[in-house]
């Protein structure tokens, strides 16, 4: 059984917990690199995928996750980060840094601004208020047709980095190391904040308002970062998104993107960063392992291509009933009960990881 000693409350707040941890996300990032020279450019480009996935995660897992509350809205941040980076490069001429660090801070500013009238609402009124922001949002795509090109939609200029030009098509792999690393430094803001006040007060608003309100945390002011934080992160995946598509429209960012975005974190594990990146993997994989079944089924029983509408949706709606039933905590607690597990071993005791069935008595007063 292996035990982490700790001294002090430094080692509470580390980057790492431990030194073999920091070699394991070491060797993980240095077999991302590493990965397009082994992928030829479709499997570049699925990877891409993923990768955008995650950063979009990471973005609501900051105001769902780990602030407590829900968004059924974020298909909107996600098209205003894509529409304001687009508008930035083309109609203005900037380059592609400036626009896409812009287009996460008018994103953010804006989740703020809605976050003001929203900070009264909670569980399902709130879910239902960000549901309605998704809708309105794609009829004002289509009525600012000056801006944002309406049922056309816009075209994403090519990216230039110090002279070398990014394409999704002419250079994958340079657009996947462009998406990684914009990945890489989210995954380490996003752990820093986790590891200041600012993530405390997170984690204590999501777990009991009133207990969090108690020990001196500004509701609206911590409500207000999580919304600014969330849909900054939001909206920069939704420009590298822009960029991905090549050309979009106001169909592209429906509900159905904020919804499949909620079951990414739900499946990959709530309040975890790690469980993020697990439900981008999903993501990224269940479409594909479809098309594969859909060509193995037609090669062996012949016939023409089998189509079915809505099998995406059903099978990720079975995915999210099975977590929701045998593992709520998702791939990432799932993983952690192992981990426990085998530290533990042979001291583990059959129910250790039962459900427990209570709440916390302050919410009664809400």
């Amino acid at each position: 059984m292996r035990v982490q000693l700790k001294t002090s409350y430094h080692h509470d707040i580390r980057l790492f917990p431990d030194a073999r941890r920091a070699l394991r996300f070491a060797g993980l990032v240095a077999l991302a690199i590493a990965l397009p020279f082994g992928l030829d450019d479709f499997l570049i480009g699925e990877a891409t995928n993923v990768l955008i996935w995650a950063i979009a995660g990471m973005g609501l897992m900051v105001l769902t996750g780990h602030a407590g509350q829900p968004s059924l809205g974020h298909a909107a941040f996600l098209a205003a980060g894509c529409y304001v980076n687009a508008i930035l490069m083309e109609r203005f001429g900037l380059p592609f840094l400036a626009s896409f660090t812009l287009a996460g801070i008018v994103t953010g500013l804006a989740g703020v601004l809605i976050a003001i009238p929203a900070l009264r609402l909670h569980g399902i009124y709130l879910a239902i208020a960000t549901l309605a922001l998704s809708v309105l949002t794609e009829d004002i795509i289509v009525l600012a047709e000056p801006w944002t090109g309406g049922v056309v939609g816009l075209v994403a200029p090519t990216i230039t980095i110090a002279g070398v030009e990014v394409d999704r098509y002419g250079s994958p792999d340079r657009f996947y190391w462009l998406c990684l690393a914009v990945a890489l430094l989210v995954t380490l803001g996003y752990r820093n904040v986790l590891r200041a006040s600012l993530g405390r007060a997170f984690v204590a608003v999501r777990d009991s308002e009133v207990s969090a309100q108690a020990m001196g945390v500004n509701l609206a002011r911590t409500k207000a970062a999580a919304f600014g934080l969330s849909c900054m992160v939001t909206g920069w995946a939704g420009a590298l998104m822009g960029h991905f598509f090549f050309t979009f429209n106001h169909e592209v960012f429906t509900i159905v993107i904020s919804i499949q975005l909620l079951l990414m974190i739900v499946i990959g594990g709530l309040g975890s960063i790690q469980g993020a990146w697990y439900g981008a993997i999903v993501v990224g994989i269940v479409p594909q392992a479809i098309n594969v079944a859909r060509d193995w089924v037609t090669g062996a029983f012949g016939g023409g291509g089998l189509a079915i509408p809505g099998i995406e949706a059903g099978i990720f709606g079975l995915i999210l009933v099975f977590f929701i039933l045998f593992e709520p905590l998702g791939i990432h607690g799932r993983i952690m009960k192992w981990r426990v597990w085998f530290d533990l071993f042979p001291l583990c005791r059959r129910d250790m990881f039962r459900r427990q069935k209570s709440y916390l008595r302050t919410e009664r007063m809400r």
